[in-house]
C-alpha cells in the first residue's frame, strides 16, 4: 500500500525548485544595463512572485516572501472540509473561487500558446509552483462531483479590517453551490479552468507556431480532467442559473451578469483536454443558441474578456481549435464560424472602433467597463489579440503587422509608456506605484482603517510584481492607498500580463527591445502627478467642481457651435420674412 501511495505522490509531483530561488531585485535594476531578456525576465518572475505574496493557508518552506505568514489556516472548519490554502483574491483576505478559476484559466491558456516565454526565461518552475497552489485549492473546493465552494470570508469583517495575516478576523464562513443551490456560471468556470489546466499538464498545442510550457505532467493532467468533467456536468445537467441566486454574498463582489459564455468557454475547453467532438459541439450549439456572436462582431455591442464576460475569449479559443484540431470540428454545426467571429473582434479592438476607444495616452478605454480596474480590460483584449496573432493569423500579412502593434502598444503603456512615465507594476521601475491597495503589504500594526493613506506613512513591504488597477479615462494616477478603484491589486489583473510578457518573450521581433520602463527618467512620475483628488467610486473629493474632459470639451464645443449656427440661420430666416412681409421694412 505505501509503495502505492509513493508511487501516486511521485507520479502527481511538481517540478523542483531551485536551491537558489528567484528573487526580485531592487526596482533600480530597470534603470540598469542588462541582457534585453534579462529585464523580460525579470518582469516574468515579479508578476509570478505577486501570487505566492497573496497565498493563504500553511505556508511551505520554499515560501520566497519573507513578511508574508501562515494565515486562515482553518478555513472550511465550519463546514467539516479543508478549505485551507488557495489564493486572496485581491487586496484584503476574502477568497472567491470565480474570479481565482478565470486567472487560472486565462494564465494555463497563455502557457499553452506562449509556453516558450516561461522556458526562456526559466520561470516555468515557479509557473508550475504557482498553478499547483490554486488548482490544488480549487480540487479541495470541489468536494463532490456537484459541490463547489466559491466564498470564504465575511464580506462585513473583511471591509472593516485592514491588519496584516496573522490577525484575520474570524469567523470565516464558508459558502457553496450544489444540486439545491446551482450556480451555473461558477461551476462552468472552475470547470474551464481545471480542463485548461489539464490540457497544459496534458502538453496540447493550439498554435503550429508554438509550444506549451514544459510542464507534461499526465496524472497530474487526469486529476483535472477529473474534475473537469464532473463540474461540466454538473453545470448543465442541474437548474441553470447565475451562482449569486444561490449564494447572494457573493453578488457584492463577484456578480455574474449571465451563465452561457461560461458554457460555451467551459465546454470548448473541456473538448481540448478530453478530445471530444462532442463536447465541441455541445458548446458550439451554447454559442450559436445563445447569438453570443452578436456580443463580440457588432460594433458598439462588444463585450469585454474578464471574470465575468468570456465570450470574446470563447471566440478565439475556438478559432484556435479550428486551426490547431480539426478532428474536433468536423461534424460540428456550420452556422457557427469562431475564425470569422474572432477576426471580427480583433478588427473592431485593434482600430478602437467599438465601444473601446483609445485614451489620449493610448490604452484602449471601455466606458463603464474599464471605470474600475482600467488596465484590466486593455490587458485581456491584448492578450486576446495575441493568442489570435500566434496561432491563426499569416505571418507574412498586414493584418500581422498591425495586430502586433496594438498587443505592443497596450503593453508598453502598462510598462511605462504613459503620460504618468509610471510603469503599472509595483517594485519593478522607482517610478512604479508605491502604495498598492493591499492589507498586508501596508503592514499597519495596530491596524488603523480609518487613516489608509497616512498609516502607515509607507508601504512597510515592496509586493514585487502587482499590476494595480490603472489610471483615470483622462491617463490620470494619484497612487492612493484608498484609492482602491486605481490602486487595488488582484490575481485577475495580473494574468493577462503574464500572457504578454511570455508572449513577448517567445517572439524575437518584440523581445529584441528592452520592456518600456528602462527608457524612463527616474522620478519623472513626482513631476506629472496630478493635483488634487481622484474622482471615482473609491475616492469622492475629487468630484466637486470638476472640469469637463478632454472629449467632453470637444464634444460641448461642438455643441455649443451648432446651437450657435442654428439661432444665426434662424435669425436671418426671421429677418428674411420680416423684410418680405413689410414690403422691405423691416417692422419693430
Amino acid at each position: 500500500m505505501f509503495y502505492v501511495l509513493f508511487l501516486i505522490s511521485t507520479a502527481l509531483a511538481q517540478l523542483s525548485l531551485p536551491a537558489t530561488p528567484y528573487l526580485p531585485p531592487d526596482p533600480s535594476f530597470a534603470t540598469q544595463q542588462a541582457p534585453v531578456n534579462l529585464h523580460w525576465s525579470s518582469t516574468l518572475g515579479n508578476l509570478l512572485w505577486f501570487y505566492e505574496a497573496q497565498r493563504s493557508g500553511d505556508l511551505p518552506t520554499t515560501n520566497r516572501v519573507s513578511w508574508r505568514n501562515d494565515s486562515a489556516t482553518l478555513d472550511g472548519q465550519d463546514v467539516g472540509v479543508d478549505l485551507s490554502g488557495g489564493y486572496y483574491d485581491a487586496g484584503d483576505y476574502r477568497k472567491y473561487t470565480f474570479p481565482m478559476s478565470f486567472s487560472l484559466m486565462s494564465i494555463c491558456w497563455g502557457a499553452i500558446t506562449f509556453g516558450k516565454g516561461y522556458d526562456a526565461s526559466n520561470q516555468t518552475v515557479y509557473l508550475d509552483d504557482m498553478l499547483r497552489w490554486g488548482l490544488d485549492w480549487l480540487v479541495k473546493a470541489h468536494s463532490s462531483s456537484n459541490t463547489l465552494y466559491v466564498q470564504i470570508g465575511d464580506t462585513n469583517l473583511e471591509d472593516a479590517y485592514w491588519g496584516g495575516d496573522k490577525d484575520i478576523p474570524t469567523p470565516r464562513p464558508s459558502y457553496k453551490i450544489d444540486d439545491s443551490h446551482p450556480g451555473t456560471d461558477a461551476a462552468a468556470q472552475a470547470s474551464a479552468a481545471f480542463s485548461a489546466c489539464s490540457a497544459l499538464y496534458s502538453n496540447i498545442k493550439l498554435s503550429s507556431n508554438s509550444n506549451p510550457a514544459s510542464l507534461t505532467n499526465s496524472t497530474y493532467a487526469a486529476t483535472l480532467l477529473s474534475h473537469a468533467q464532473q463540474l461540466y456536468s454538473f453545470a448543465t445537467n442541474t437548474t441553470q442559473q447565475v451562482y449569486q441566486k444561490a449564494v447572494p454574498s457573493v453578488g457584492e463582489a463577484y456578480a455574474s451578469s449571465d451563465y452561457r459564455d461560461e458554457l460555451a468557454i467551459a465546454g470548448l475547453f473541456l473538448a481540448v483536454a478530453s478530445n471530444s467532438s462532442e463536447t465541441y459541439a455541445q458548446a458550439t450549439d451554447v454559442y450559436s443558441s445563445s447569438k453570443l456572436s452578436q456580443l463580440i462582431t457588432k460594433e458598439g455591442s462588444e463585450q469585454v474578456f474578464n471574470w465575468d464576460s468570456k465570450t470574446p475569449g470563447a471566440a478565439i479559443l475556438g478559432a484556435q481549435i479550428t486551426k490547431a484540431l480539426p478532428s474536433l470540428v468536423s461534424g460540428s454545426p456550420s452556422n457557427v464560424n469562431f475564425t470569422s467571429d474572432a477576426e471580427a473582434y480583433v478588427q473592431i479592438v485593434t482600430g478602437g472602433h467599438g465601444r473601446g476607444a483609445f485614451t489620449d495616452g493610448g490604452l484602449l478605454y471601455y466606458s463603464g467597463d474599464s471605470d474600475e480596474a482600467s488596465l484590466n480590460p486593455a490587458l485581456n483584449a491584448a492578450m486576446l489579440v495575441a493568442h489570435f496573432t500566434t496561432s491563426v493569423t499569416d505571418p507574412s500579412s498586414a493584418n500581422y503587422t498591425h495586430q502586433l502593434a496594438f498587443t505592443q502598444s497596450q503593453l508598453n503603456y502598462v510598462l511605462g509608456n504613459n503620460p504618468m512615465t509610471m510603469p503599472y507594476i509595483v517594485g519593478m521601475h522607482p517610478n512604479s506605484p508605491v502604495n498598492p491597495h493591499s492589507a498586508s503589504a501596508t503592514g499597519a500594526s495596530p491596524q488603523d482603517i480609518a487613516n489608509l493613506d497616512t498609516v502607515p506613512a509607507q508601504e512597510r513591504y515592496v509586493l514585487y510584481g502587482a499590476v494595480v488597477g490603472g489610471p483615470d479615462k483622462d491617463d490620470k494616477y494619484w497612487d492612493m492607498r484608498s484609492d482602491w478603484v486605481q490602486s487595488e491589486v488582484a490575481l485577475d489583473y495580473n494574468a493577462p500580463l503574464l500572457s504578454l510578457v511570455a508572449y513577448t518573450i517567445a517572439n524575437e521581433t518584440m523581445a529584441s527591445q528592452d520592456p518600456w520602463y528602462t527608457r524612463l527618467e527616474v522620478g519623472s512620475y513626482q513631476k506629472v502627478r496630478p493635483k488634487g483628488y481622484p474622482c471615482d467610486a473609491a475616492v469622492r473629493q475629487g468630484c466637486k467642481n470638476r472640469g469637463f474632459s478632454r472629449t467632453g470639451k470637444i464634444v460641448m464645443a461642438v455643441i455649443v457651435t451648432v446651437v450657435g449656427l442654428i439661432v444665426v440661420g434662424m435669425g436671418s430666416y426671421w429677418l428674411f420674412l420680416a423684410y418680405r412681409s413689410g414690403s422691405g421694412t423691416v417692422k419693430a
